[in-house]
């Protein structure tokens, strides 16, 4: 994500320096004459940001017309949205039966020790985030994650370190 410097008489007193009013009012103006467009707006801003800055739900207030605390309470009450940044590589480790049985857990606990992070947790680098999923749809490849678009099957908790290992190392070398 990259967020260009947007025009707003008050965006260093609210911490707003990288949000991009153009792409955020170009959003709301989409949904201007929509009613019940809240969920919508929100799903599209979180698509430019990868989460839901809280400067940015008061804008979205602002420029809506709505009481601030109900776009906060739409926003915190569904799990698809996000109030704090995530990872470059997203992880969603599954929990369904097939995974749990076949053994998700020891995977979480490898890579929470791996990347030095609990699950919901964003690594100090801002590289990874580990997720745990209630199903993936992938119980032939159980245990199996997900990072961004890619499934892992068939893991174990090496199986899962040497995965990240190569992530990171691949990151490494790109700096």
């Amino acid at each position: 994500m990259n967020c260009c410097k947007g025009e707003h008489s008050n965006k260093s007193k609210l911490g707003m320096e990288n949000i991009d009013f153009k792409k955020l009012d170009l959003i709301l103006e989409k949904y201007r004459d929509i009613s019940g467009s809240l969920i919508s707006v929100l799903q599209e801003v979180q698509e430019i940001y990868s989460y839901l800055p809280m400067e940015v739900l008061n804008y979205i207030a602002d420029k809506m017309k709505i009481k601030p605390a109900k776009v906060h309470g739409v926003a915190t009450f569904y799990t698809q949205f996000r109030l704090k940044p995530v990872g470059k590589y997203m992880i969603m480790l599954c929990q369904g039966t097939a995974c749990h049985v076949n053994g998700s857990k020891a995977i979480e606990e490898a890579l929470s020790d791996e990347l030095n992070i609990k699950e919901g947790e964003t690594t100090e680098d801002n590289l990874f985030t580990l997720n745990n999923v209630a199903c993936l749809g992938c119980c032939s490849l159980s245990p199996v994650m997900m990072i961004n678009d890619e499934t892992y099957g068939k893991l174990t908790p090496e199986k899962a370190r040497k995965i990240v290992r190569e992530m990171k190392e691949k990151e490494q070398k790109v700096v």
